[in-house]
């Protein structure tokens, strides 16, 4: 069991799917937590449903591409539970989809700066807690694009492949001092995000879709949020204790074969 009782776990991005689906998850093994979102009425919403699993759970309004905002979440979190157990670095954003000459700088910038900036700040911001504290743990979302190419998602592909970068980098530094940092790399994931890809590439035909993008993985599905929170809690846990610098693929096999 991924026991979290009394830890005091921060998720970024927790207004959307797979942030609210892990902090449940993380709030059903115990845990206390900051749900840090730049979307207000969503954050608010997903308070209320994580609240009802009877532990602690404040809200924070935060860009994580902005380091006063960051620096901000990390002290309301230490102001309110005491410590910083967890960091669930998950909050990104995938972007315009066009070819690499044809993608506008500005858009590139947006990306880099929400999906790859925002993963180090709160690496930058977090870790000083936790080394104070005698450790932590930290999960960064990647991407099954950690490891393959987009074609048309130069941004987003870029800033996947930084974080897992980034995790390692940041694990060697700190792994001596008690801090763990992972990542996980999610693949295709039931969101309402994907549902409305899906609904204009299968002319609002989502369940094909769905079925047709399940096919890209050996175990042919697409994977649940909360499929990605469990694994977070594992590797938030002291059950995975040995566990540091890793990119855990939540693919449904996709990247370990050719399919498709």
């Amino acid at each position: 069991m991924s026991d979290l009782k009394d830890r005091s776990i921060i998720i970024t991005g927790a207004a959307g799917s797979i942030g609210h689906a892990t902090a449940c998850v993380l709030a059903s093994r115990g845990a206390n937590l900051m749900l840090v979102d730049v979307n207000r009425e969503g954050l608010a919403e997903r308070r209320g449903i994580v609240a009802a699993f009877g532990t602690r759970v404040e809200t924070c309004h935060a860009d994580v591409s902005r380091s006063d905002d960051v620096r901000g979440y990390v002290e309301a979190t230490s102001k309110a539970f005491g410590r910083i157990d967890g960091l669930f670095n998950n909050a990104g954003i995938d972007g315009k989809v066009a070819s690499i000459e044809q993608f506008e700088e500005e858009e590139f910038d947006r990306i880099i700066a929400v999906n790859l900036k925002g993963i180090f700040l709160g690496l930058r911001h977090v870790i000083p807690v936790m080394l104070a504290q005698g450790g932590g743990a930290i999960v960064n979302t990647g991407s099954i694009a950690s490891e393959r190419g987009l074609g048309g998602a130069c941004a987003y592909n870029a800033t996947k492949h930084g974080v897992v970068g980034l995790t390692r980098t940041a694990a060697a530094d700190v792994a001596a001092r008690g801090v763990r940092v992972n990542a996980v790399l999610p693949g295709v994931i039931d969101t309402p995000l994907l549902e409305g890809m899906l609904h204009t590439m299968f002319n609002g035909d989502v369940a094909l879709g769905k079925r047709t993008l399940g096919k890209i993985a050996p175990q042919e599905r697409i994977g649940l949020p909360r499929e990605v929170g469990e694994v977070v809690a594992f590797l938030l846990s002291d059950a995975a204790s040995f566990v540091n610098g890793a990119a855990w693929a939540m693919d449904g096999g996709a990247l370990c074969t050719i399919r498709h």
